[in-house]
């Protein structure tokens, strides 16, 4: 469960949910939703993809602990989407474990779920290749250290927002 005064924090692969679980969970607990890649695309005014094109994926990585760590540290509790790769990053991992925060794994399956909401995702550079492929490479990449900071996982496959969310609140 929840409490008032902590962060209800929402990790994952692209395409589990996080971004819309985020808007209404923030919704229904009365809180402000934070996207971590839309504060970054608001922050530095390009969009994630142009971001990778331009800087290359360590520079995008360095802008997205800095909007975490400051998310973290707000004094309103939040309801926090990070990206899918948030959780590659030490320092990311140690700062949700330390943060007053909830974090809940959005767990789905990378060959049908993933790929059947990614498929056409633009903003998605790191797909661009072989996404079923990648998002299996992903998955394996990064199982490990989504369990390491998870409070509580929640399986997505087959299940509507509503039952997502309420499956979180539990």
């Amino acid at each position: 469960m929840i409490r008032p005064d902590q962060h209800l924090v929402l990790v994952g692969m692209m395409g589990s949910g996080k971004s819309t679980a985020a808007r209404v969970l923030a919704d229904r607990l009365g809180r402000t939703a934070l996207d971590t890649d839309q504060a970054i695309e608001q922050r530095t005014g390009r969009t994630v993809r142009e971001i990778f094109a331009s800087d290359g994926e360590d520079a995008f990585r360095a802008i997205e602990s800095e909007v975490l760590a400051e998310a973290l540290a707000s004094p309103l509790s939040l309801v926090i989407a990070t990206g899918g790769g948030m959780v590659l990053a030490e320092r990311n991992r140690r700062a949700m474990r330390a943060a007053n925060a909830r974090v809940v794994w959005l767990c789905a399956d990378p060959a049908t779920t993933l790929l059947d909401r990614v498929r056409n995702g633009m903003h998605r550079p790191l797909l661009d290749d072989d996404p079923e492929g990648t998002l299996r490479r992903m998955f394996e990449e990064r199982e490990a250290l989504y369990r390491e900071v998870a409070d509580a996982i929640v399986l997505v496959d087959h299940r509507s927002v509503s039952e997502v969310v309420e499956a979180v609140l539990r």
